[in-house]
């Protein structure tokens, strides 16, 4: 294993501190999407990043504000890598990034934890012979820890309201207590 370099530490907690264009209360590092930083020369770094999901509209957006910083801090050559491996999941998410996405009004993702990824059930598809015998169904993440809770009041009694809320990696919910909606940062 490399052992990272003082500049390379702070070149670093630089790209890391870039907000996350879609939700701004949240930096990079705290969303844990930059994943390393490599020095090659004096002035000359690579950054690797991986996205939320491999269709995330928000990388490049991403990669020019990283660009930025770096370059802003003297770097001559800033080059920002789209690593998909290993893929980035929701327990990536730090706890000041899940505390920030409470206070901004946002369910943080549960943590899956020593359970390890979220179960998925494949179930009989349609074929060109038409629907098979057994109905088809939408499968619902299982709750391996807390329930979703509401942001607002804290309420453990929340519904689902859509998959898809103002982007695709959040769904829009309603808390039963206090009847407010809000947003869900799904888990991945």
């Amino acid at each position: 294993m490399v052992t990272a370099t003082a500049l390379e530490a702070e070149l670093l907690q630089l790209a890391g501190s870039v907000p996350d264009p879609e939700l701004p209360v949240l930096t990079l590092q705290e969303l844990g999407v930059v994943r390393a930083v490599r020095l090659h020369d004096d002035d000359t770094v690579e950054v690797d990043l991986t996205p939320t999901y491999t269709g995330c509209p928000a990388i490049e957006a991403m990669s020019v504000d990283i660009e930025q910083v770096l370059l802003a801090h003297g770097m001559r050559e800033v080059t920002v890598r789209t690593v998909l491996t290993p893929a980035w999941s929701t327990d990536d998410i730090s706890p000041e990034g899940r505390r920030k996405l409470r206070e901004f009004g946002i369910a943080p993702p549960r943590t899956r934890g020593a359970f390890g990824p979220v179960p998925l059930s494949l179930g009989p598809t349609r074929t060109d012979d038409g629907p098979t015998t057994e109905p088809s169904r939408p499968i619902e993440p299982t709750e391996l820890t807390d329930p979703v809770r509401c942001p607002h009041c804290g309420g453990a009694d929340t519904e689902l309201l859509s998959r898809f809320s103002s982007t695709a990696c959040k769904a829009l919910r309603r808390c039963l207590a206090c009847r407010e909606p809000f947003d869900h940062f799904k888990e991945l």
